[in-house]
């Protein structure tokens, strides 16, 4: 988890971080779902999976490759993690 720290700051350091936060466990979430018009609610994660996402960081770059550089960079990547990188769409 230092580690882990230390990659955040390096972010904040450099301009780039925006937001992030570590999310509860999966077995806590609440799936909600729309089904015969009406909202049904499920105690679980939305998928039934091996991988959890664990949390998520918002980054500012100034494009894709960007963004995959900083990802690499990423402590959870040495213990087997992944890092799905995707861009913001604004709101119209």
């Amino acid at each position: 988890m230092d580690e882990y720290g230390e990659f955040i700051e390096g972010l904040k350091k450099s301009g780039h971080y925006l937001a992030g936060a570590k999310l509860d466990r999966s077995s806590h979430a609440v799936t909600v779902r729309h089904r015969n018009g009406k909202p049904a609610i499920t105690d679980g994660p939305f998928a039934e999976t091996k991988e959890q996402l664990g949390g998520y960081h918002v980054v500012e770059c100034k494009d894709r490759d960007e963004a995959i550089s900083l990802a690499k960079r990423i402590p959870t990547l040495g213990v087997g993690g992944s890092v799905e990188v995707r861009a913001i769409v604004p709101a119209c």
